[in-house]
This record gives structure tokens, sequence and C-alpha cells, in this order.
């Protein structure tokens, strides 16, 4: 299927590199997530995994000073069946619990992509950017990114992934719980520090999405079967122990050495 064709109302896909595919997150004015937006979010991803030669993808926004705003909350599509409900508090909660893991669902994509997503933030990264970022695999950050855990402003914990995720990807776990307990607003060197972005690009949106391109485009140059294989180990071993990890992936590789993409790279590597 043409690349062109994986576009949505809010999220434009274009293929800068062979196997590179860059989503630019494009509703405005802020890019707030509605019901319909984040479920875009789900299906282009997921579309991408199925159908192209995908190698990489990199998520940024198109407006150089918002990656996005968070949650869309003036979006009556996000509550309208609460009051259907009734006062009861079971039935409630059993739907506002669905729906929360729905949502949940759609932000964690990336993670179940085969592929490494690499996410290019700037501008203001509020509330569920955060999320979003979270469950990529890779966080560049321009210089003029802020970022902010906002959730406890409006009176709920962070429920998208943030609180799951900072903790295992992370090395400051007071930092996490001082910035996710006052939402104060922190910026790209702070990210850096926190170990939530790995490299701060000096300058805005288009020198962050430069350098994210650039990294998908060396990914994108390695074996797809040896890079799916270490992303999912990878992420096996964040929620396992060492000998577990170590247990599995004996029992993957036992199969992956087999594939002739590695047999191709190794006669590469010595001509």
């Amino acid at each position: 299927m043409p690349v062109q064709n994986h576009s949505t109302e809010w999220i434009r896909v274009s293929e800068p590199f062979p196997h590179v595919f860059h989503l630019e997150l494009c509703r405005p004015p802020v890019n707030a997530f509605s019901t319909q937006f984040w479920t875009e979010y789900k299906d282009v991803l997921e579309k991408i995994n199925l159908e192209l030669d995908a190698r990489a993808v990199v998520i940024s926004s198109k407006f150089p000073k918002i990656f996005t705003a968070g949650i869309d909350l003036a979006d009556a599509s996000q509550f309208a069946e609460f009051h259907k409900l009734g006062s009861d508090p079971a039935r409630v909660t059993a739907y506002v619990r669905e729906h929360i893991k729905e949502f949940q669902y759609a932000i964690s994509t990336p993670i179940r992509c085969r592929f490494p997503v690499i996410a290019a933030l700037h501008g203001n990264v509020v509330g569920l950017g955060i999320d979003i970022a979270s469950a990529c695999d890779i966080r560049y950050a321009a210089s003029d990114a802020r970022f902010s855990i906002k959730e406890v402003d409006i009176g709920l914990a962070a429920d998208i992934g943030t609180l799951a995720h900072l903790p295992k990807i992370t090395g400051n776990a007071s930092l996490v719980r001082e910035l996710a307990y006052t939402a104060r607003s922190f910026e790209a060197r702070e990210a850096e520090k926190l170990g939530f972005v790995s490299t701060v690009v000096q300058g805005g949106r288009e020198s962050v999405i430069h350098a994210a391109l650039d990294l998908a485009r060396t990914i994108a140059q390695k074996s797809p079967v040896a890079v799916f294989g270490t992303k999912h180990l990878l992420y096996h071993a964040q929620d396992h122990t060492v000998a577990e990890n170590l247990e599995y992936t004996s029992l993957w590789n036992g199969a992956a050495l087999q594939t002739q993409a590695r047999t191709f790279f190794l006669k590469m590597r010595v001509h």
C-alpha cells in the first residue's frame, strides 16, 4: 500500500528514506488528543507494522512550538457514555476502567511494533505527551523542549503509561516522583539528566527531526531480523529477571540464528 494511504485527518505519514517512516501529529491548534486522534494513532502504527517494510519510525509534531498539549478535555466523546450509567459506582468504575485500558493500549502501540520507534520531541510536551514518548524506544529532544507530567493539576494520577514506564526507563526515582507530584515544567537538559531522553539537539523542531531521522536511517541499514529480536529481548529483560531473560534469549536465538538475513549480513562483513 502506498505510504500516503496511511495518512489520516490528523496524522501525516511520509517515507523520507527507504524503510524509514515519519509520522507527524497535526491536529490543530495544539495536538490535543481526542478519542478519534488516539484511535488514529494506534491504527496508523499498526498498519505500518503489518503492511509496510518499515525498519524505523520517527514521531514528531507538525507544529514547531508544541508536540502535544495532552488530552482534549473538551472532547465530548471521551466522556459521552458516563452519564448513561446512572449512580452505581461499580458500573461506572467498570466502564471507566475499560475506557482507560483501551486508551493505554493505543498509546502503547510503539512497544508492540517490530521496529524501533523514535520520538522527536520539541516545544511543549505536556501530560499525554510524556505517555506517548515513554512508550517509544528512543527519545531525542530539541533544546527548546519543555515537559510536564501535568495530570495532578487536573485532579488525577497519570494513567496512560507515564507512571508505569518512567521508573523503569529512567535512572532517578527521586526526580521522577518530584516531577509527578508537582507537575512542574522541566527543560530538555533536566530530561536528559533524568534519563528520559538520550540526546538533546540544539535548536527546535527541524533540528531534532533531522537528528532523529538520521538515527532511524542508521538503524534501517541493519538486519531487520536482528533489530526486531534485539527490541523484543530488551523489553523482555525490562520485566523479567536476568536468569529468565537469558533462558528466553537462548530459545529465541536458537531460531533466529537460522535466518537467511543473518547469513547474508555475515557474508557482507567478511567481504
